[in-house]
């Protein structure tokens, strides 16, 4: 088994406007109506670029969507049908009081991936769960991973908000498993208050090898674990920094501004 540890200060995030985005994000959200297979804002406002409704009730259990990241070749793609080529999303759970529930299934010439998101308490958000499965159709076992990331949102604020000295909780706030032919990985992640407001974050990574094929990875770990300690902790540092440049970049909007950029993201 190979270990990594790595730790990074990053800008805290302040617990009432994230849960206040969130409210506004459902908000946003439960706004808009189907007509026909397009989706609009409100009872007759402007059409949500990059999605359409393909079966069932809108935001309703079984509601299936297709959706592109070009919005200027959706229309003439979805003129010859779904295609297998992009985004196909199902509801699974939509109660705004206890959870919201989708998955995502991507299928292309050389990826099939799906991604099962569950969001608990979405008016105030308490844990999110994502369980994923990534292959290459024209692969064998080698070519698979798939795994499941939990975040506990009550236990990151409690974390985040601890008295200096206090002791780590229990399990980490976010935790990540991936499993492969080779191995398996194990991410953790876990906030602590740091000075000036900001939080020190922790991040462990394991890996190790399964079954039969485990002296082949151990092997592979031993020559490699230079190189993939230097990666991790490159890899840490660039998503702590794009963190602390997006909440450095202009202070944090409003509500009446949030809303207006959502719905022109959603139009434009």
């Amino acid at each position: 088994m190979a270990r990594f540890d790595h730790t990074v200060t990053v800008a805290s995030l302040d617990r009432a406007w994230f849960e206040e985005c969130a409210r506004l994000v459902l908000d946003t959200a439960e706004s808009t109506r189907a007509r026909g297979g397009d989706i609009v804002l409100g009872d007759a406002g402007p059409q949500v670029v990059g999605i359409r409704l393909l079966k069932g009730r809108h935001l309703r259990p079984g509601a299936r969507y297709e959706i592109t990241s070009d919005a200027g070749e959706a229309d003439a793609a979805w003129a010859d049908g779904p295609s297998d080529d992009r985004i196909v999303t199902t509801v699974r759970e939509w109660r705004r009081s206890t959870a919201i529930a989708v998955e995502q299934r991507m299928e292309s010439a050389g990826l099939i991936a799906r991604l099962a998101v569950r969001l608990r308490t979405p008016e105030r958000p308490g844990a999110l769960d994502v369980g994923f499965d990534v292959r290459d159709p024209t692969g064998g076992a080698l070519q698979r991973v798939s795994g499941r990331a939990k975040l506990d949102l009550t236990a990151w604020w409690a974390a985040a908000a601890a008295r200096p000295g206090s002791l780590p909780p229990a399990r980490a706030p976010l935790a990540a498993r991936a499993r492969h032919r080779l191995g398996r990985a194990r991410l953790t992640v876990t906030p602590r208050p740091a000075a000036d407001g900001a939080w020190e974050v922790g991040v462990t990574l394991t890996v190790r090898g399964r079954s039969l094929l485990r002296p082949v990875a151990a092997l592979a770990l031993f020559f490699g674990q230079v190189p993939v300690r230097r990666a991790f902790r490159s890899g840490v540092d660039r998503a702590a920094a794009g963190w602390n440049e997006a909440l450095a970049s202009a202070p944090l909007p409003a509500a009446d501004e949030l809303r207006a950029e959502l719905v022109k993201a959603l139009t434009d």
